[in-house]
């Protein structure tokens, strides 16, 4: 029977039961941590799974999990009746230094602690979300499963879904399309990647907004594009001064309902100045209308795909923000003429999406939930936009400058006279607040500085406690920089 953990193994493995990352994940990288700084020396036993779950109060399943992680890394071997042990001939120094297997850096994957603090952004309302019928509807969907769905499905994406997204987008956004042109993706970022590798050769020219959406610029340049930064101004993306600095671009990569950071719209002189580029240049657009159905003042704004008369627009959207990211599911209108290369692409580069998932999507917009979730979601984001901007205007006075939100999941706050709001990000860090820094979304174009805010998961009664606790990180008042 192996021997109860030392006291110094069980600090090691203390467990936080309150984190968003899941127990065995804990487990696993504590054990794989205590192996790499020297506190399990190579050829050291480790307890049995049975009693260090006893230990640690939980599941045996949970440790078990965790040491089949290791095993499978080579950290540590069992030996039958003789225990488990850390592997004797591994160098402790090459799991600080990072030089691990491939299958080592993607195991060890979690979500990080501060994911699901207040002022993250991105995040649709989580509590928000029907799971009930969700769930009732993933389950109809498995009981319909049958042969042909055992098999391999469409890369195009769902018949039902296809279908389904394009009479949503007639709807709600304006763009009569057939559902051949529509492609089911792996979220936004894959739409993107789908229409890189159509128009945009290794080594183009591409537009890009500045400040823009990070993740996008970072995808752009891992592709060898050659990024176009272009500043972006009360009316959106500057087309005159894309135009005459950068002509010979080949597609510009653009947010035009809600410009991602600002917030700002494309003006419409700025859109059909847009269109005419492209279809003058032979050129292409990728419209980005991330969180298009989260407008809270007036009308909301146009898609561009809907006035594009000459088809130039590739049109991406992401059920991320509407639904919620895990689901990991998104769309691309392809222009009619690149449909049939569209389909090679999607052949070349995956077997499909999982079609259980797709299948309870379709039969959520089919059955009007869609429609339904998002004029709740409507609603509830404005009280809640509303309530915490009150609350910040409540704790700062004329301290913030924060513009009334029309649309979005983020408020955009700015603090005169304070430090770098990356200084800011770190004191509000310090108070389990996760906004982020305005000026770490800029390139070459200077956006100034502020911090963006999630509201979507505030809800409105808390809006006066984490108002005050940004308040209390940034008490000290301006400093030099963090």
């Amino acid at each position: 029977m192996s021997a109860p953990p030392t006291p110094s193994l069980l600090d090691a493995l203390r467990l936080e039961t309150a984190s968003a990352q899941p127990l065995q994940d804990q487990v696993y990288q504590r054990i794989r941590e205590a192996i790499a700084d020297g506190r399990l020396a190579p050829g050291e036993r480790l307890p049995s799974t049975r009693s260090l779950a006893a230990q640690l109060n939980v599941a045996r399943g949970t440790v078990d999990a965790a040491y089949g992680r290791l095993a499978g890394e080579g950290c540590i071997l069992g030996r039958g009746a003789a225990g488990t042990v850390v592997a004797p001939d591994l160098k402790p120094g090459s799991l600080m230094q990072g030089a691990t297997p491939a299958i080592a850096r993607a195991a060890a994957f979690t979500l990080p602690d501060d994911y699901l603090w207040p002022f993250r952004g991105g995040l649709p309302a989580l509590d928000l979300f029907p799971r009930t019928l969700w769930a009732s509807l993933t389950a109809s969907a498995a009981r319909r499963l049958d042969a042909q769905r055992f098999c391999y499905p469409d890369p195009r994406g769902l018949p039902e879904l296809r279908a389904a997204i394009a009479a949503y987008l007639l709807v709600s956004r304006g763009i009569a399309c057939d559902p051949a042109q529509v492609f089911v993706t792996a979220g936004y970022q894959a739409a993107q990647q789908l229409v890189v590798g159509l128009v945009a050769p290794s080594g183009a020219e591409v537009w890009f907004e500045d400040p823009g959406y990070r993740f996008a610029r970072r995808a752009l340049e891992a592709a060898q594009l050659q990024l176009a930064f272009i500043p972006v101004d009360a009316a959106g993306l500057d087309v005159a001064y894309a135009r005459q600095h950068h002509p010979a671009a080949r597609l510009a990569v653009v947010t035009p309902g809600h410009q991602s950071p600002l917030g700002v719209a494309l003006s419409s002189q700025r859109r059909q100045a847009l269109l005419d580029w492209a279809q003058a240049a032979d050129a292409w657009v990728l419209e980005d209308d991330y969180d298009s159905e989260f407008h809270y003042v007036g009308r909301k704004p146009a898609a561009l795909k809907s006035i594009d008369r000459h088809d130039r627009v590739f049109y991406a959207g992401s059920f991320s923000k509407t639904l919620f990211p895990g689901l990991r599911l998104g769309y691309l209108v392809a222009p009619a003429a690149w449909v049939e290369a569209t389909t090679a692409a999607c052949e070349l580069s995956h077997r499909g999406h999982a079609q259980q998932e797709q299948a309870a999507l379709a039969a959520f917009m089919a059955g009007g939930h869609y429609a339904r979730h998002l004029r709740r979601m409507r609603l509830r984001y404005a009280e809640r936009s509303m309530a915490l901007t009150r609350a910040l205007q409540a704790e700062f006075g004329n301290g913030i400058a924060l513009a009334a939100p029309e649309g979005g999941l983020t408020l955009l706050a700015r603090f005169p006279g304070h430090e770098p709001d990356t200084g800011l990000v770190l004191r509000a860090r310090a108070q389990g607040l996760a906004p982020s820094a305005l000026s770490a979304h800029a390139v070459q174009h200077e956006a100034g500085q502020g911090l963006l805010i999630g509201f979507t998961n505030v809800r409105t009664e808390q809006a006066g406690e984490v108002a005050s606790r940004l308040r209390q990180a940034l008490r000290s008042g301006p400093s030099s920089g963090p």
